[in-house]
């Protein structure tokens, strides 16, 4: 394919906050790389953005494992040439309180969570570095920067998100590669639907905005950040809350 074109890979994009970003992505010509654990639903997505006009690929991997990593990108370069961004979405939750998390729980959600960006990014940073130029998006939560009770799990692997893409803009910035966060909010998903309508309420009103965020919301804010408007700003966090964190 020619140089051109323009490569993502978006992890945990099968469905959810993943799957709007991949489709805002493919709005705008970019070639996708959509993987999940979920590789039935990661087809389907893949062959539906296609009908967009797009080049995709689907890839089973487990983004906690370095082997399935590797070979994710290696599929990645096989097939495109190239990566030129990165969004790091894949991510689950195991909430308990503290007191109660089992060890299995905490391991899990900081392998998916935070290992796992890691694991994307060093493999990312591989190839970008060689072209010198590339952008990785980090997608953490208001809980990696609030804290919220029972999720010690999921709260402290976004804040150590928020860390890692802090260090990678340091790291990377001198080759032409541009390593940003964001910290989704309430966002109306599968996932929040499901939860007791006091609790949906409980976020409504601490929100400014009085409304929950939508995945194309977040959609946005990654497509801005790859974007050669956002050429100038690294190691930045961008905040997806309706005010939920001022």
């Amino acid at each position: 394919m020619g140089q051109d074109k323009k490569v993502a890979i978006v992890t945990g994009s099968a469905r959810g906050i993943g799957k709007s970003i991949a489709a805002k992505l493919a709005d705008n010509g970019i070639s996708l790389v959509i993987t999940d654990v979920m590789i039935d639903q990661a087809e389907e997505t893949a062959k539906e953005l296609a009908g967009k006009g797009v080049d995709t690929l689907a890839v089973k991997a487990d983004v906690s494992n370095f082997k399935e990593v590797e070979d994710l990108f290696r599929k990645t370069v096989d097939k495109f040439g190239a990566v030129d961004y990165l969004i790091n979405n894949a991510g689950i939750t195991r909430d308990n309180l503290a007191i109660r998390m089992t060890e299995s729980d905490w391991d899990l959600v900081l392998d998916i969570n935070l290992k796992g960006s890691f694991l994307c990014a060093q493999q990312a940073a591989k190839i970008m570095m060689k072209k010198r130029s590339g952008s990785i998006v980090n997608i953490s939560s208001v809980s990696g920067l609030l804290g919220t009770a029972g999720q010690a799990n999921y709260a402290s692997s976004k804040a150590g998100v928020i860390a890692l893409t802090k260090t990678l803009a340091r790291e990377l910035g001198g080759r032409g590669i541009t390593v940003n966060a964001i910290t989704p909010g309430f966002i109306i998903t599968e996932m929040t639907e499901k939860l007791p309508d006091d609790v949906k309420e409980g976020y409504l009103k601490q929100i400014p905005l009085k409304r929950g965020g939508t995945p194309e919301d977040i959609a946005e804010a990654v497509n801005f950040l790859i974007s050669p408007a956002a050429s100038y700003i690294t190691g930045t966090v961008i905040n997806v809350s309706g005010g939920l964190v001022i």
